[in-house]
């Protein structure tokens, strides 16, 4: 009886060694596409997929314009937060065309950044300056007691470092001035003793005409700079039209700039979103 038990146990065992799975992929693509198709047919004819236990909680969200992209209650609830900032920004627009430099300046501007040039007796002048984090952060302080909670929020200035460069036609030799506004100067008021509202942080050669500066050039810094050098330096860019006037008018120019280019970024984003 145990070697008939055997040799049964044996037989079925061979069985089982014998029997081989179907293949998932064949030349074809028969049983393989078709699982694949199955998994599709199973989530239903729509777009979205039933809820299984591959996607247990909710389908993906229709897609509405045709452009294949990803849309969500969030993303609609996004774009009209955009489009009410959008237009609250256009009301306080101060300039809806840049201002206009005095002094005979020509303005080209590229994106965030600008350039001014001008040229006086065989020399060109050159001040530019980008846009980009040019707005001092701001701080919310608590109000002290007796001012009111609700007063109006302070006006975002943009203050930019800007670069001046003095070329005198008949050289090769370009000086360069690297400029920037202290926070603490900026917003001074008439009744205020006078004062030069930018101060200068490097002055440097370059040659004239070339676009990459070369950093083996000298570079001096104004930190340790004796204030009567530096104030012959400041006075040899007010005699050329670089002075309070120009630097107020600067930042006036380079705020509308800011904001215009704050409010198309808010543009671009609302069609991202959109679609």
């Amino acid at each position: 009886m145990f070697s008939s038990l055997s040799r049964s146990l044996l037989t079925a065992a061979a069985r089982v060694v014998v029997v081989r799975p179907l293949p998932l992929l064949s030349a074809q693509g028969g049983p393989g596409r078709a699982l694949t198709r199955s998994l599709w047919l199973h989530g239903g004819a729509s777009n979205t997929l039933r809820p299984t236990f591959l996607n247990p909680h909710r389908g993906f969200p229709a897609v509405s314009c045709g452009c294949g992209g990803l849309h969500t209650e969030g993303d609609k609830a996004f774009a009209e937060f955009l489009k009410d900032e959008i237009k609250e920004e256009k009301k306080i627009q101060k300039h809806k065309s840049l201002p206009k430099m005095s002094g005979g300046w020509e303005l080209e501007v590229n994106g965030t950044e600008a350039k001014l040039t001008r040229k006086v007796s065989g020399e060109k002048i050159t001040v530019t300056f980008n846009t980009n984090n040019s707005i001092p952060p701001t701080f919310d302080e608590e109000p002290q007691e007796g001012q009111k909670g609700g007063e109006e929020e302070p006006e975002l200035v943009s203050t930019p470092n800007f670069v001046v460069e003095i070329t005198k036609l008949d050289s090769n030799q370009t000086l360069v001035l690297d400029c920037h506004y202290p926070e603490d100067e900026v917003g001074h008021g008439e009744e205020e003793e006078e004062s030069d509202i930018f101060t200068i942080r490097e002055v440097s050669f370059q040659p004239s005409g070339d676009t990459d500066w070369k950093e083996n050039s000298y570079t001096l810094s104004t930190d340790s700079l004796d204030w009567a050098l530096y104030d012959h330096l400041m006075d040899f860019l007010t005699d050329r039209g670089i002075d309070n006037t120009f630097a107020d008018e600067l930042i006036e120019l380079s705020t509308a700039l800011e904001h215009q280019e704050y409010i198309r970024f808010l543009e671009n984003l609302t069609s991202f979103v959109k679609c």
